[in-house]
């Protein structure tokens, strides 16, 4: 089952690392212009909140493994809409519907996760994420073949479509099913609408690490370019740093979360990514460079599962409105922060700018320490 569940949101994974690179190629097809092409990262904003708002509904009415396997299900048809859509406003409204899925999707796995493995749970989300970042490291090779192949991106993209096929077919020759009963969606129908103060922190932490993690990848490469001499081609490239050590950092946190309190394992990880930020941003050098932002990925890493895990620790009962209102946090940090740092390096330059990074890195370490203090005990194990 848990494999199960870590299957999906490598389909996710699959779509939204292979994404990016697809927005440049629908510039070229469209012929828009760079801010316009952006709105589509605007789409994948609103879908998450769209998920938020519906994630705590859907579940009360249908559990979590029916929203599990219609988000997923869900992201096998929009990503078919989009490969087939060529317009911008086609492509803008499939955009966010796939998002809108895939936010979902998410919701239902940390939810899931959390309630079956309890104080595991840090640990099987991480490993969960390290599985999304795998296909992200597979997704944009595959687009790049296609494209090379003649074939354009749709190809590339629409394997997600077999992904989800794939994976129904297995579920179902295999008899895996996934726990209808855990706790928490029977629970959230009773609970109290207000969240306790403890998620507030949660939540504002992970709106500073994910405004780390975007800002990094959107702004790193021009930072390359202007700072340590690489070329517009490499810059790009090297990025794929950061995603590399997000993956081993997520593959090797998921061991460490297990024998690590998720309190002192997140206050390392923001500190790993705090040194990779110092090496990158006083390179001169590629190499140097291009190390300084394989180490922040491996800080990056833990910045979510971790951040979900305390979330959804700190709402005991509410673990579907909790993980819903994160996907708020979330859209806020990928939505807005990235548009401040462009802002400001309209200012000041681009690696001036990049200071903002520690600023997020160190509003997050100063909320981490008071939450960890008000979280209250959690089981060594909800079964199912």
């Amino acid at each position: 089952m848990t494999l199960l569940v870590y299957a999906h949101l490598g389909v996710w994974g699959y779509f939204l690392y292979g994404f990016g690179p697809v927005v440049p190629l629908l510039r070229d097809e469209q012929g828009v212009s760079a801010s316009v092409a952006s709105l589509h990262g605007t789409a994948l904003a609103v879908g998450a909140v769209a998920a938020g708002a519906l994630f705590p509904a859907l579940t009360r009415r249908f559990g979590r493994a029916t929203t599990l396997w219609s988000a997923l299900v869900g992201i096998g048809v929009t990503v078919a809409v989009l490969s087939l859509a060529r317009a911008l406003p086609a492509t803008l409204l499939a955009t966010v519907a796939v998002a809108t899925c895939g936010s979902l999707l998410i919701n239902a796995v940390v939810a899931t996760l959390t309630a079956y493995h309890g104080a595991a749970g840090p640990a099987a989300i991480s490993e969960a994420n390290a599985v999304a970042c795998g296909m992200g490291v597979v997704a944009p090779a595959v687009v790049g073949l296609t494209v090379r192949a003649g074939l354009g991106w749709r190809p590339g993209i629409a394997v997600v479509v077999g992904l989800v096929g794939l994976l129904t077919v297995v579920a179902l020759v295999a008899r895996i099913r996934l726990p209808y009963g855990v706790p928490g969606a029977a629970a959230d129908v009773s609970a109290p609408r207000r969240l306790p103060a403890p998620y507030w922190l949660a939540w504002v932490t992970m709106a500073a690490t994910g405004s780390v993690e975007v800002c990094a990848s959107l702004w790193a490469a021009e930072v390359l370019r202007g700072r340590a001499g690489m070329d517009a081609g490499s810059a790009a490239a090297a990025v794929s740093a950061i995603v590399a050590g997000m993956f081993v950092g997520r593959l090797v946190g998921g061991r460490l979360a297990l024998r690590t309190g998720p309190v002192r394992l997140l206050l390392c990880a923001l500190a790993l990514s705090g040194a990779g930020f110092a090496l990158f941003w006083l390179a001169t050098v590629p190499w140097l460079a291009v190390l300084g932002l394989l180490v922040l990925g491996l800080g990056n890493a833990m910045h979510y599962p971790l951040g979900i895990s305390l979330a959804l620790r700190a709402a005991p009962g509410q673990e579907d409105r909790a993980a819903a209102r994160a996907s708020y946090g979330m859209a806020l940090a990928f939505g807005v922060s990235p548009f401040v740092l462009g802002a400001v390096a309209d200012a000041v330059g681009a690696h001036r700018a990049f200071l903002l990074v520690p600023v997020f890195l160190l509003v997050a370490a100063g909320l981490v320490t008071p939450l960890g203090r008000r979280l209250p005990a959690v089981p060594a194990r909800a079964a199912a």
